[in-house]
């Protein structure tokens, strides 16, 4: 009987053992699956966040094609711009000269005065010349700003071609991560299933053994998506490089334009300079011939003077043959 009663307890001790190392088997299970949900909580916000930065991202995109099309509107309208400031300078050019051959008609006719006009004439073509070719290395200094820019928009349009190759990327690797997620959630109910199974089967063992062999199922798939979290973050750190790159080309594109802005300005500048020495030709030339004018006048009154003084040479010389005929006259 007492043997008995030793083996009866030895029994129970052993099922007392096994009941405690299922406890211990549950706990773990419970506290791995505890782990698993929190880690997929973690992985959905970050997924969201993800989400809302590629969102941001390409409004950044959107924004930076709207300012591109801006700065090629601005440069449309400043070719225009200088179509029409070039125009102006043919015009004025045949008008110039029009007017020094009108004046050069005129002088030709003038003899007296020619070697100062010509003299002036030389000048005022040696300060057009280099007036004409100053403003022809400005354009052509603006030539080649406009140039710089086309190839600075066209890097840009490349850079914007690798952001948006960039966001398909992450993109591809989002749906990979909500594939994984989907993974990972069916594995859980495979483990929710076979944990229902432990309760209601008999093979304990085996179902453990299942149970931990997708446990680390789970977990590769964890370290998986955790890669794809670290590629992602790389990928972002990319797209934030080619941002400020872009900005940059947006800056010198900004004072390429604010250079032009100053061509322009000087360009101004020059018309004025150029239509002010046409002027003070002009007026020059008007008082050559004011001068001319009052010259040949001046000739005409020495001539008439010298015929009136020529006429009255003449009369007296009639009156005096007059008297001598009449004092002959007397004495005969």
């Amino acid at each position: 009987l007492v043997v008995i009663i030793l083996l009866a307890l030895l029994l129970l001790q052993l099922l007392l053992l096994l009941v405690l190392l299922l406890l211990v088997l549950l706990i773990l299970v419970l506290l791995l699956l505890v782990q698993l949900l929190l880690l997929i909580l973690l992985l959905v916000i970050i997924l969201l966040v993800q989400f809302i930065l590629l969102l941001v991202l390409l409004l950044l995109v959107l924004l930076l094609l709207v300012l591109l099309l801006l700065v090629l509107l601005l440069l449309v309208l400043l070719l225009l711009v200088l179509i029409l400031i070039v125009l102006l300078l043919l015009v004025l050019l045949l008008l110039v000269l029009l007017l020094l051959v009108l004046l050069l008609l005129l002088l030709l006719l003038l003899v007296l005065l020619l070697l100062v006009l010509i003299l002036l004439l030389l000048l005022l073509l040696v300060l057009l010349i280099l007036v004409l070719l100053l403003l022809v290395l400005i354009l052509l200094v603006l030539l080649l700003l406009v140039l710089i820019l086309l190839v600075l928009l066209v890097l840009v349009l490349l850079l914007l071609l690798v952001l948006l190759i960039l966001v398909l990327i992450l993109l591809l690797l989002l749906l990979v991560q909500l594939i994984l997620v989907i993974l990972l959630l069916v594995l859980l109910l495979l483990v929710l299933l076979l944990l229902v199974l432990l309760l209601q089967v008999l093979l304990l063992l085996v179902l453990l053994l299942l149970i931990l062999l997708l446990l680390v199922l789970l977990l590769l798939v964890v370290i998986i998506l955790l890669a794809l979290l670290l590629l992602q973050l790389l990928l972002l750190l990319v797209l934030l490089l080619v941002v400020l790159l872009l900005l940059i080309l947006l800056l010198l594109v900004l004072l390429i334009i604010v250079l032009l802005l100053l061509v322009l300005i000087l360009l101004v500048l020059l018309l004025l300079v150029l239509i002010l020495l046409v002027l003070l030709l002009l007026v020059l030339l008007l008082l050559l011939v004011l001068l001319i004018l009052v010259l040949i006048l001046l000739l005409l009154l020495l001539v008439l003077l010298i015929l009136v003084i020529l006429l009255l040479v003449l009369l007296l010389l009639v009156l005096l043959l007059l008297v001598l005929l009449l004092l002959v006259l007397l004495l005969l």
